[in-house]
């Protein structure tokens, strides 16, 4: 069982970037990038170049497997998660519900704890409705006891689990092998 007991405090912004100390020149770089950003009202507004996003990287404990979502728009397999709706503010609880939203999960829970693992600036390309803007992403681990309930959201963007080697080997993105890599430290 991957539960933790009592639900942890959701930090908001803020203190979660306060209190994250980031690992090696690039993350240390994006992070005194956006933390200025973190105290601004317009932080998860979608609509301004760079904002921040929440995203999980969802594992099954026992057989130390990671579940892969393809997401259409960056052309990669990555992690679930994404933008805030209107009114959300805390980090952790946004990707909790991205999660539930991508996968179907409703056991999903922070794993080992509530911390966050990674924070990466993304680039995102331009769009028909929307044009090339970054995220500050902030990305954490959540466990599940039913890896076979995982179900896509839609036919569009599959879900696969696979071993964080294998991961590694599926991914296009550098940052999303960072974030894996920091999730088989914590499986090993």
């Amino acid at each position: 069982m991957v539960t933790t007991g009592a639900a942890p405090q959701s930090p908001d912004l803020a203190r979660l970037l306060d209190g994250y100390r980031p690992q090696g020149p690039a993350e240390t770089a994006d992070h005194a990038r956006v933390r200025p950003l973190a105290d601004a009202p317009d932080a998860w507004d979608r609509s301004t170049a760079l904002h921040f996003t929440a995203s999980a990287l969802i594992v099954h404990p026992p057989t130390r497997r990671v579940l892969l979502r393809w997401h259409v728009r960056q052309q990669a397999w990555l992690q679930v998660g994404g933008h805030g709706d209107p009114g959300e503010t805390l980090p952790l609880d946004i990707a909790l519900r991205e999660g539930l939203e991508e996968t179907g999960l409703t056991d999903l829970t922070p794993w080992p704890d509530a911390a966050l693992v990674h924070l990466a600036v993304v680039p995102v390309p331009a769009s028909p409705v929307e044009p090339a803007h970054e995220h500050a992403d902030l990305r954490f681990l959540l466990a599940t006891d039913t890896p076979d309930r995982a179900r896509p959201e839609n036919p569009a963007s599959p879900l696969e689990w696979l071993t964080v080697e294998e991961a590694k080997a599926r991914t296009t993105e550098e940052n999303f092998r960072e974030t894996l890599d920091r999730a088989a430290r914590l499986l090993a």
